[in-house]
């Protein structure tokens, strides 16, 4: 700012004329579990998904429809009641998340800020904090952003021109890693009465709008690039200390560009387990393999019962400044970080061109200081790149 030029000029920004909440409500109020939810937008609508988010009501209750004095949902737990989200342009999957509470709270507790967690207590976010999203009686109420379940809608700002966009959301087949009760043997239940998609429907100037018809005209393909995010997981990791992970082939324009590492014991479905934490697994070194190329070049040396775990948790707390470009403010103490998330967060988007131009093997390595415990689970979630193209005059969508 030019504290001299007193006779700069005020701008005011009109381009967009109307910015409202529209509520899309799905085809049917079906919400059991392993139900499929499908809510659509008309084709000829400007939206901003990327600022829209799921509104979702109901009670958490026993088995026989009383309130539990003891129960309340894990942190993040109302992602956990559903185990895939897709997000479509006319009829083509253009980003999805499997295991979406899972997927969406590794992402979350790497991205986000002390501000932002605060923030998204609204959808259930309790990191650090007692859970309060349901009352006394069993009855919630959240706003969930899309931009924290899907990478497309966090990515991608600009509006959806003129064509049919549906979200696909598919309950899970229980509800027990959505809460915690310290009765373990206490049939619990989750009844969603409901889900509504609210969307911005933007409506542009006069001016703005005739160029925005002149390009669909044209029949422009629009580009749509983002951070998809793909979880994998190994559900009964051999009792020994050293393995090794054979993840999946990737094409070179989906090439991994983070690798986040999990690790659970004996936590999935148990009800007085909670299934948002987990564990360090007194793990050793953790070496990525994209091809022949390793990440990170030099060895870990983490052990946690002598409590040097300081370079992982480095690895974890410079994620936002290279995923984002912006400054690192992590949720986690390296305390708080040991006790409840410690992740392995490899960063390989600085990669060699040569590894761009063929198809792509991951595998991970880690070793850990003594056995691995029995019932362990590990999980990969997988940051990569994804682009799309759209006609909104022809309505072909396809990916590149």
């Amino acid at each position: 700012m030019n504290i001299l030029d007193v006779n700069e000029k005020v701008l005011v920004d009109n381009r967009i004329i109307n910015y409202e909440y529209h509520t899309h409500q799905p085809y049917t109020n079906r919400f059991g579990n392993n139900d499929e939810i499908r809510i659509p937008i008309q084709e000829d609508m400007c939206t901003l998904p990327s600022q829209s988010h799921l509104y979702i009501e109901g009670k958490l209750l026993r088995q026989d429809g009383t309130a539990s004095l003891t129960a309340k949902f894990v942190n993040n737990g109302i992602a956990f009641l559903f185990s895939e989200i897709r997000y479509e342009i006319n009829g083509i999957v253009v980003d999805s998340t499997s295991k979406v509470g899972l997927s969406s709270t590794m992402k979350a507790l790497i991205s986000l800020t002390p501000n932002d967690s605060t923030r998204y207590q609204n959808s259930g976010w309790f990191p650090t904090a007692n859970n309060a999203t349901a009352s006394a009686t069993g009855r919630f109420n959240v706003c969930i952003p899309l931009q924290m379940l899907l990478g497309f809608a966090e990515d991608y700002r600009k509006v959806v021109l003129n064509i049919r966009q549906e979200l696909v959301l598919i309950r899970s087949n229980t509800d027990n890693d959505a809460v915690i009760s310290p009765n373990a043997d206490e049939a619990l239940k989750v009844d969603i009465e409901k889900i509504y998609w609210k969307v911005p429907h933007i409506i542009p100037a006069l001016a703005e709008e005739l160029a925005l018809t002149k390009y669909i005209d044209k029949s422009s393909d629009t580009q749509i690039a983002f951070r998809s995010w793909e979880t994998h997981l190994y559900p009964a990791l051999p009792q020994t200390d050293k393995h090794t992970w054979a993840i999946k082939t990737a094409t070179s324009l989906e090439t991994p560009r983070y690798i986040i590492i999990g690790f659970q014991t004996d936590r999935d479905g148990k009800v007085d387990k909670d299934a948002s934490k987990f564990d360090h697994c007194d793990i050793k070194n953790v070496r990525v393999f994209l091809n022949t190329e390793r990440y990170p070049y030099d060895n870990l040396n983490i052990n946690y019962g002598n409590n040097r775990y300081a370079t992982l948790y480095e690895m974890y707390a410079k994620f936002q400044s290279s995923y984002y470009d912006t400054d690192n403010r992590p949720l986690f103490t390296p305390q708080q970080f040991k006790e409840s998330a410690p992740l392995i967060v490899v960063d390989c988007s600085n990669q060699k061109e040569g590894l761009n131009s063929k198809s792509v093997v991951l595998r991970v390595e880690f070793e850990t200081n003594s056995n691995i415990a029995h019932n362990t689970t590990a999980y990969c979630l997988i940051l990569h790149d994804r682009v799309f193209t759209y006609n909104a005059l022809t309505k072909a969508v396809r990916q590149a």
